[in-house]
């Protein structure tokens, strides 16, 4: 659009020639307090006392501090699995990871060290440390999710199990009025099968599982105060489909590094394109060209508004627009061996609020009541139909296609290629700041 550990500081032990080992406590810092002996004083010139020799002298072996585990150093608390440890707790001085740095380049070279675009940068702290966090959290969450999701599982399983995650971690579990609205869930878990390339999660009563042949795109989201970050990558368990998931990650890869402030959309499109169509893959004893589906976009992100106003294409040609600073953007890829274009198909469970969405008056009471709690749960904010069981909604359907033809709440439904086809997506977030652009769902996993 997707039990805590603590460490203890060991005392270390100090060599001695006469075999005698003094005993030592820890300190705040983990370094070890060591009584020195007489032969080990020095006066004030920081000489050995008479009759102390070079030979005699012992040595004092610096303390070693403790390694970090996964986040803070000894003594602080590790993620446990599932993710359940809230990442204020991890990062409790709200230092949270940056992404990745890149440097403008050509014209823009200037920003790097331009003192007046760093006061500006500056002055961005509260809006990237909300970012930052919401990044973390997905890494965390996808991190482990890569690790655990297999074939046997059902989608509902899987996306559950991610959207608990997430709402552990950003510490809100989204059940009281306008919690969700703090932080948690940007969107619904996507998780689109071959030929369904995005916008699928499970309603309820889903029975689909996972095989082992599929190709399943993760897609989630997490915000903090509606900074959604919006990342997105793609599950195999067969080799055959390594070159696809190669073109398509190439792609993003591509697109981040030709993004910009006052680059052209349509620049950045033509060099996804380039990239994506260079690859072809082999299944079935067929050589498939990877096709970009060219009616997918990135888009621009606005603060509670996934999509914000300006979209990013993945084929050459149509929009002049240009990227500007401050402006923050998911560049998503998608790659079929199909015809590359979508269409809508199978039941909707994806909705969001209009931001621009018209007064009417509703006669179903249902739909007003329902619209009531949408507002103050989700705001414009996408949910799917899951999200309304949790909440307790019953018998709903009627009210929430109401608001759908009334024009305030929009229904996304499933996005698919021809069936038999298989389609791939890489997605990351980056924010376009004044001195650097930060790719900020970035991690060591994609």
């Amino acid at each position: 659009m997707a039990a805590t550990v603590t460490e203890g500081v060991k005392n270390l032990k100090v060599e001695e020639s006469n075999g005698k080992v003094p005993q030592g406590s820890p300190t705040k810092n983990g370094d070890a307090d060591h009584e020195d002996s007489e032969d080990e004083k020095e006066d004030a010139d920081g000489a050995p006392e008479a009759g102390v020799t070079g030979a005699t002298k012992k040595k004092k072996r610096k303390a070693r501090k403790k390694k970090k585990a996964g986040t803070g150093a000894a003594g602080a608390k590790v993620q446990s699995s599932p993710p359940r440890v809230p990442v204020s707790e991890l990062f409790p001085d709200s230092n949270y990871p940056e992404g990745e740095i890149c440097e403008y380049r050509n014209e823009n070279a200037y920003r790097t060290t331009s003192e007046e675009k760093r006061h500006l940068d500056r002055m961005n702290n509260d809006f990237l440390t909300e970012y930052r966090q919401g990044a973390e959290v997905h890494r965390q969450v996808r991190q482990w999710a890569q690790k655990n999701i297999k074939p046997g599982q059902t989608l509902t399983e899987i996306a559950e199990g991610i959207e608990d995650s997430v709402r552990a971690l950003t510490g809100h579990p989204g059940l009281e009025e306008g919690d969700a609205l703090l932080g948690g869930m940007g969107f619904p878990t996507g998780l689109s099968i071959n030929h369904c390339a995005a916008h699928y999660t499970p309603n309820a009563g889903n029975k689909m599982v996972l095989q082992k042949e599929d190709v399943m795109k993760v897609d989630f989201g997490v915000h903090i105060n509606g900074r959604i970050v919006d990342s997105a990558f793609t599950m195999t368990f067969d080799p055959v489909y390594d070159n696809l998931l190669a073109a398509v990650k190439d792609a993003t890869n591509t697109g981040l590094r030709e993004a910009g402030i006052d680059v052209r959309m349509c620049d950045i499109g033509a060099a996804i394109q380039e990239a994506m169509e260079s690859y072809e893959v082999e299944i079935n004893g067929q050589m498939l060209p990877v096709k970009c589906i060219r009616n997918l976009n990135g888009h621009s992100i606005g603060q509670f508004n996934i999509h914000g106003g300006k979209t990013v294409p993945i084929v050459k040609g149509g929009d002049q627009t240009k990227m500007e600073e401050g402006e923050t953007f998911a560049i998503e890829t998608f790659g079929s061996t199909g015809k590359g274009y979508v269409r809508d198909d199978m039941e909707t469970s994806h909705y969001a609020k209009r931001d621009d969405a018209p007064k009417v008056a509703l006669r179903v009471s249902s739909a007003k009541t329902l619209l009531a709690s949408i507002t103050k749960n989700f705001g414009t904010l996408p949910f799917c139909r899951r999200y309304l069981d949790r909440l307790g909604h019953d018998k709903y359907l009627l009210g929430l296609n109401n608001l759908v033809n009334a024009g305030i709440v929009e229904a996304y439904p499933p996005l698919c290629d021809n069936k038999g086809s298989y389609t791939a997506q890489f997605e990351h977030t980056f924010v376009l700041r004044p001195t650097v652009k930060e790719i900020i769902s970035r991690g060591d996993d994609y």
